[in-house]
């Protein structure tokens, strides 16, 4: 139908944290969603599924987003701004780019996710 329904899946070293609401017939889904989730001092990735919702079948993988550790520690003030997808299968073509802030708050290892937009 040339339109997906979008939602994000965020993964704290592969383990499903958050899931945001999808938004139903549209290529450049609008979440401005917050989320602060605590982190294990050992953690290694954060990682942002982009999906499209099916209620026919297995939902769809429409990319990805991945953040190591290392990556969060070159911004202290955390990250702002577009980020292109990747492919989660390396069969399949990715288009697109989704909107994050992503800030890690202080000696807690408090994650701060912002999931905005995509397109």
């Amino acid at each position: 139908t040339g339109s997906s329904d979008p939602y994000c899946i965020v993964k704290i070293d592969d383990e499903a944290i958050i899931r945001t609401a999808t938004v139903w017939k549209t290529l450049s889904p609008f979440w401005g969603e917050e989320y602060e989730v605590h982190l294990q001092p050992t953690f290694h990735s954060i990682s942002i599924y982009v999906m499209d919702e099916d209620a026919l079948s297995r939902d769809d993988v429409i990319g990805k987003v991945c953040i190591t550790r290392d990556a969060l520690a070159e911004h202290p003030r955390g990250f702002s701004g577009w980020v292109n997808l990747s492919e989660v299968d390396p069969d399949e073509e990715v288009q697109g780019e989704i909107h994050l802030r992503v800030e890690v708050l202080g000696s807690r290892r408090v994650l701060c996710c912002t999931v905005l937009e995509a397109r």
